[in-house]
């Protein structure tokens, strides 16, 4: 399970793709695909795939312990020729993330 903590150093990729609905779930199943390749890497510790509602996006939520670790995970992503095959289905547009503040249930009290 994914878990969401601020100041962590934590390095998080959210990667939005334009994609056409016809290919959405061949690029869900080749993001799938590519997570499972990198999940021996050390440092590699979650990916998450979300789908709109209107299916022109699909959206990886990946998450490494340190950029050291992420750059880890790219050089196989790479090696394995995923960069060709994503970006023949869809248009990628990658960014790195520090996650810098959370809020969530457990630290809410009831009322407003």
């Amino acid at each position: 399970m994914t878990v969401i903590e601020s100041n962590q150093g934590v390095i998080t990729q959210i990667n939005v793709f334009d994609v056409d609905p016809d290919k959405v779930d061949l690029l869900v199943a080749t993001l799938q695909e590519a997570a499972r390749t990198v999940t021996h890497v050390p440092g590699w510790m979650s990916a998450n795939l979300h789908v709109s509602l209107d299916r022109t996006k699909v959206t990886n939520y990946a998450q490494c312990a340190s950029k050291e670790a992420w750059d880890a995970v790219m050089e196989v992503v790479y090696a394995n020729g995923f960069i060709g095959k994503l970006t023949a289905i869809a248009r990628p547009n990658p960014c790195l993330y520090n996650v810098v503040w959370t809020l969530d249930h457990t630290q809410v009290t009831a009322g407003p």
